[in-house]
């Protein structure tokens, strides 16, 4: 039986419960600071709140690591990138992201797990949160052109597409600081993932 170690938030936990998890897979929840026990694979879903992994220590066994934002070179060969945002983590498919020689490891471990897994490429973002960044940037900069409220651009947008959120309400599921720093590390490399200024302010407002 495969043993996984999780170390996650309660919504985060609470996503990874309702995804489901199969009766051949042992799960152990870690709190940080306690002795860390065996297990086969490691899930640590606070990576990028904390800035570091509390399973860094580990070098040989898989780590999974919520690191949307940091690309591989910052990561520790043994992990593995995941996509697990509030609110992506529900959806059907799941974002990974490894060096080559993990890639097999990483499918295996998805296959296992029963969960459908797209691979992303090594950048900011990986591919579902850098589109919808885009989508909450472009609110913003709609925003600041008096063209709408935020309720009537979250509905506007929720009808139209058929997203389960609009883009403001995606910005205060995902965390408004992580869109920003999402925006800001694509932003170096594109002008067009330039920040709009209402959502500069936003995000200087809530981090004060």
């Amino acid at each position: 039986m495969m043993q996984l170690l999780i170390h996650a938030d309660p919504a985060r936990k609470q996503a990874l419960i309702a995804k489901g998890i199969p009766e051949t897979v042992q799960v152990q929840w870690f709190e940080a600071g306690s002795t860390l026990p065996e297990a086969d694979v490691f899930f640590d879903l606070q990576f990028e709140d904390a800035g570091r992994s509390v399973f860094g220590s580990l070098s040989t066994k898989p780590v999974l690591v919520s690191a949307v934002i940091a690309s591989r070179d910052a990561l520790q060969d043994n992990m593995i990138r995941i996509n697990a945002w509030n609110g992506f983590l529900e959806r059907p498919l799941v974002e990974i992201g490894a060096i080559p020689s993990m890639i097999d490891t990483a499918k295996t471990l998805m296959e296992q797990l029963g969960w459908q897994y797209q691979l992303a490429p090594d950048t900011p973002g990986m591919i579902s949160a850098r589109v919808i960044a885009m989508i909450i940037n472009e609110a913003y900069f709609g925003l600041g052109d008096g063209i709408s409220s935020k309720e009537e651009i979250d509905t506007a947008m929720k009808l139209g597409t058929n997203y389960p959120y609009g883009p403001f309400e995606w910005s205060e599921k995902i965390g408004l600081h992580k869109i920003h720093a999402l925006l800001e590390a694509l932003s170096k490399k594109n002008a067009r993932y330039s920040i709009a200024p209402l959502l500069q302010e936003a995000a200087a407002a809530k981090k004060s």
